[in-house]
């Protein structure tokens, strides 16, 4: 793949670099071409306007004797690649070398339509490439002359064929040239691409915390390198935490198993009284359901990380959901000798989850009630601002480190683990509280200080 991307870079370059000489060649060829001629013009216009002076200095000499001074003043002009010729009408009073009469003939009969005084004329029957001609008219001895300096196109017509052949023969060479250099520089361009593969196929999952170094390249290869980079740091970061779930997953799911073995295994070695039959499934039956809410939790966190939830979107009154959640748990607090308080709101319509909503609050009051002891107070309120809607859960319980504040929200983090555990925690309430919020297109915060208590609170969009 790698000598394929340079051979089409090289074949890119050498299409580019063939269209910029080809253009380059028209437009030299071009600008020579009307160099050449307009130098051509320029000499036999001056030409013509020497021998204006000459045939009117030689008709004063010869006392204007026209067959006398014409002759006489074409010799004197010492031209090259051209003749000069005197006219009178269409009749040819004097010519130099070079042109026939018939030429002269038809270069009148082309001036009869021009009636400047000095005027260029293009014959292209003269000659193997056409001729130019300068004309100028003037009077002298009374009579109407017509002066003319006609030169051919060949020898332009040679330079020019010339430059063509140095373009078309120097062209490949050139391509070949340049074919040559773009596949050198494609290959050298490229050869920290080769570095990188070789670095990247050396990484495994075994070894994510390996790092692309491309040392000095170009700054695009040394973007990409950084890009790679951040994705190698982004899996390394996902591969450690699957790891971390994967492992508290198995040590959660293996306690509840491990229980409902023992009891099983208990139960089964020797026959026992029916009371006591019934004491060992209860505890199965517990330890069940503790295991099928765990398994609930899982499958949500995996679904919710798969994007395969789908929002069930009705409109409700979240001040109802939040009393509805408060009456539910009142036994549980009751029970703990916790005062739980749902402190009244005006009706505040919403769209969203219900169920998902109803279970974020659930779970934000049974945490506050597990971590607040005997005695303490939890208060759930709700409040609008603008366009967003808080829901607050403050409590009085053991509150939370600085240090754990930051990872509450992991996956089977807990603070104090052994008393989670104990009270039948898994480590996945708030992380679900978290799911259920982003969701929503919101966010949870808490703020806390030890000893003093907690206070949650979530952000929704209205």
């Amino acid at each position: 793949m790698s000598s394929s991307f340079r051979l089409r870079i090289t074949a890119w370059y050498l299409a580019f670099f063939a269209l910029l000489f080809a253009l380059f060649g028209l437009y030299l060829y071009g600008v020579l071409a009307k160099a050449l001629e307009a130098r051509l013009d320029t000499r036999l216009a001056a030409e013509a306007a020497t021998a204006v002076g000459l045939f009117e200095d030689e008709l004063e000499e010869a006392h204007g004797d026209v067959s006398k001074a014409a002759p006489e003043a074409v010799s004197e002009m010492h031209v090259r690649d051209s003749s000069i010729a005197i006219l009178e009408g269409r009749a040819v009073v004097t010519a130099g070398e070079g042109a026939s009469a018939g030429a002269w003939s038809e270069i009148a009969a082309l001036a009869e339509a021009h009636p400047a005084a000095e005027f260029l004329l293009a014959i292209p029957s003269l000659g193997k490439h056409g001729a130019h001609a300068a004309a100028r008219r003037f009077t002298a001895a009374g009579r109407r002359f017509l002066i003319v300096s006609e030169g051919p196109l060949d020898s332009m017509a040679a330079d020019l064929e010339l430059v063509r052949d140095v373009l078309l023969f120097g062209m490949p060479f050139l391509l070949g040239l340049a074919g040559l250099g773009g596949y050198l520089v494609a290959t050298r361009s490229l050869a920290p691409l080769g570095w990188m593969a070789e670095q990247a196929h050396r990484i495994t999952g075994s070894n994510l915390e390996s790092r692309l170094d491309i040392g000095k390249a170009a700054s695009e290869l040394a973007m990409l390198a950084a890009s790679f980079n951040e994705l190698l740091a982004r899996l390394d970061q996902s591969f450690a935490g699957m790891k971390r779930f994967v492992a508290d997953a198995s040590h959660e799911l293996r306690t509840p198993l491990a229980v409902i073995q023992g009891e099983a295994d208990v139960s089964l070695s020797q026959d026992r009284p029916a009371a006591e039959y019934r004491e060992s499934l209860a505890i199965i039956l517990d330890e069940s359901r503790r295991l099928s809410r765990l398994v609930d939790d899982l499958l949500n966190l995996a679904r919710a990380d798969a994007g395969r939830v789908r929002l069930q979107v009705d409109e409700f009154y979240f001040n109802d959901l939040l009393a509805e959640c408060c009456r539910s748990l009142q036994a549980l607090a009751r029970a703990r000798r916790i005062e739980l308080a749902c402190l009244p709101s005006e009706d505040v319509a919403y769209r969203g989850d219900q169920e998902l909503l109803r279970r974020l609050v659930v779970n934000l009051l049974d945490n506050a009630i597990r971590y607040t002891p005997a005695g303490g107070r939890i208060t759930a309120s709700l409040e609008t601002h603008g366009e967003q809607l808080l829901v607050r859960i403050a409590d009085t319980g053991i509150g939370i480190s600085a240090e754990a504040a930051r990872h509450i929200f992991e996956r089977f983090y807990r603070v104090d683990k052994a008393r989670s555990r104990a009270e039948g925690g898994f480590g996945l309430g708030l992380s679900i509280v978290k799911w259920i919020a982003e969701s929503h297109r919101g966010a949870v915060a808490v703020s806390s200080r030890p000893e003093e208590g907690s206070t949650f609170t979530v952000t929704l969009p209205r």
